[in-house]
């Protein structure tokens, strides 16, 4: 598309947009009276109008029924995780057994290492990428010194190449290959948060297969943004938030795939809990763990209705819109405006005041953009706040700003672009 800097040109765009009405279906925090520039969908996604509705139906479900609730509700607590299921599995492409819905990202993370993490003598390193998210590294280092190795000699991180900041599909590939006799498990994000590179998911399994490993991936900057084929990619293991893309409150309920290649793999090692217990002799309270079917032998503890019932206002929301086929066509075209109007500051200005670290590529990334402030950084990411547009500051100088399809509109973009052009001004750029 030709693009153009004009306002009128956002509106056009956003008159012509198929979702523009979902906008609606969240609450928008306010800056000075009117609706802010909320371009932080990257680390915790707007509230559903509807989420009231959601919490408190269960809520009047266990003022009516007490714990007959599980049972006698409209919507029995006892399965209802599988009401999100589906599209969840859409979501994340994967058949519907694949997923289920529980704890917390990290909890979950730990969980599915104890099942897929199984060092020997021979193979005992996890590959990852460096500057993964800090949670994934305190975990692996966790894991590797749990099953008493040293974090420098299980550990391989894959860096970018000298003075750049992406990674290199190619070089990934290299980096298992290159290990191929040790590597048990290949741990990678889907996104990495700083950069927003999204990785070569389906490449990255095949080799990790190749060289006899696991492949296994942590999705919370990629669920709900991204296009995903999980069964199909042949990815052993993932988990992910739901508060991001996903839109189901702060800390919100997490997920996890789990390829049903493994389901009657009876040498999986997992840290049981009745929740996982086959459902229907769940209630004989017997010895021995006999695991439900499918991801739902991985739970543990009796679900937190409340926080399901938050992911589902949201998850509804997606149902509506469509799935995210028509949500990633307007999150690439969206996300393409914003970056031209970025490169229109840098164009007027004759230099680059914002670098762009994210990939042009639209294949390798999602919503988010990291744009690196060459000048007054901290003064730049201060004056878009104090101007109401609301996104998240990394050190050194990195401002992440996501629009989202489901609730961020053209104009609000092209506005973001006018104030950060107006911050080059103000901070004498």
């Amino acid at each position: 598309m030709n693009y153009q800097n004009t306002l009128d040109f956002a509106l056009e765009l956003d008159k012509r947009d198929t979702l523009k009405d979902f906008r609606g279906k969240f609450l928008i925090p306010q800056h000075n009276g009117h609706d802010a520039i909320y371009l932080c969908g990257n680390s915790l996604g707007l509230q559903p109008a509807s989420a009231q509705e959601y919490i408190n139906s269960q809520l009047t479900a266990w003022q009516q029924h007490g714990v007959e609730g599980w049972f006698d509700a409209s919507e029995p607590w006892i399965d209802y995780h599988t009401r999100l299921t589906g599209t969840l599995a859409g979501i994340v492409g994967a058949k519907k057994e694949e997923v289920t819905v529980m704890n917390s990202l990290t909890v979950n993370l730990h969980l599915l290492m104890v099942s897929f993490y199984k060092p020997n003598n021979k193979r005992f390193k996890i590959l990852m990428e460096a500057g993964a998210f800090p949670s994934d590294q305190y975990a692996i280092e966790s894991q590797v010194k749990y099953h008493g190795y040293n974090l420098k000699d299980a550990v391989i991180e894959v860096n970018p190449r000298s003075g750049e900041e992406l990674l290199h599909t190619e070089d990934i590939l290299k980096a298992i290959n290159d290990n191929a006799d040790e590597i048990a498990l290949v741990l990678f994000s889907g996104i990495n948060y700083y950069t927003g590179q999204f990785f070569d998911i389906e490449a990255i399994t095949k080799a990790a297969h190749n060289a006899g490993a696991i492949a296994g991936f942590d999705l919370a900057h990629a669920a709900g943004n991204v296009p995903l084929k999980l069964h199909d990619w042949n990815a052993d293991f993932a988990c992910w938030c739901s508060y991001k893309y996903m839109n189901s409150g702060p800390g919100g309920i997490s997920g996890i795939f789990v390829n049903e290649r493994h389901f009657a793999d009876k040498t999986l090692n997992r840290f049981a809990g009745w929740w996982g217990y086959r459902q229907d002799k769940r209630f004989l309270m017997a010895p021995g763990f006999d695991a439900a079917k499918g991801a739902d032998g991985w739970q543990v503890s009796t679900p937190p209705i409340i926080l399901m019932a938050l992911h589902k206002a949201s998850l509804d929301i997606f149902e509506r819109a469509g799935g995210l086929a028509p949500l990633r066509a307007k999150s690439e075209l969206l996300t393409g405006y914003f970056e031209y109007l970025i490169q229109e500051i840098n164009s007027k200005a004759g230099k680059e005041l914002f670098g762009i670290i994210t990939p042009k590529n639209i294949n390798e990334r999602g919503c988010q953009l990291s744009i690196v402030c060459r000048q007054n950084a901290k003064a730049t990411f201060n004056y878009l706040t104090q101007n109401g547009v609301i996104g998240d500051w990394r050190e050194p100088n990195v401002i992440r700003l996501s629009p989202v399809p489901l609730y961020n509109s053209f104009k609000d973009v092209f506005e973001a672009a006018n104030i950060l052009a107006a911050s080059t001004k103000e901070n004498a750029l």
